[in-house]
């Protein structure tokens, strides 16, 4: 992605960000991540407790994982400011989790991002009258 044709990611609808989200978690590219990061950008994991502070901290990490397998994405959701991403990622060996990212935007780029893992669990035969089967 070169400095040129970097994305304003508040201009852009579902579909778009969808794609665009696609494409950069196919690369991990560290230089791609962080022309669409803001200066001032963190990441938060609530579950582990961490905080990641800065692009560079995050290209350091994206560095460190370079050659992971990218997620899968189930959807995108845009609102003003805000992208909420839904979707499942392997964690090696076919262990698979669903993630949620709540990505924050300001000056057309990621201010804060939030994420959440689940582990998959066992559907419960007592709520069997009320829901169906989905497709992972």
């Amino acid at each position: 992605m070169d400095a040129q044709r970097v994305p304003n990611l508040e201009q852009m609808d579902e579909q778009e960000a969808h794609h665009f989200l696609d494409e950069l978690f196919s690369r991990l590219s560290a230089e791609a991540e962080e022309q669409i990061r803001h200066e001032d950008y963190t990441m938060e994991w609530p579950q582990s407790g961490e905080r990641l502070r800065g692009r560079q901290k995050m290209r350091e990490f994206q560095e460190a994982h370079a050659g992971s397998r990218p997620p899968r994405l189930r959807r995108v959701l845009v609102r003003e400011g805000l992208w909420v991403v839904e979707g499942v990622v392997d964690y090696s060996g076919g262990r698979e989790g669903d993630f949620v990212l709540i990505l924050e935007l300001r000056d057309g780029k990621v201010f804060r991002e939030t994420r959440y893992y689940a582990e998959p669990f066992k559907a419960s035969e007592s709520r069997a009258q009320w829901f169906e089967r989905m497709e992972r």
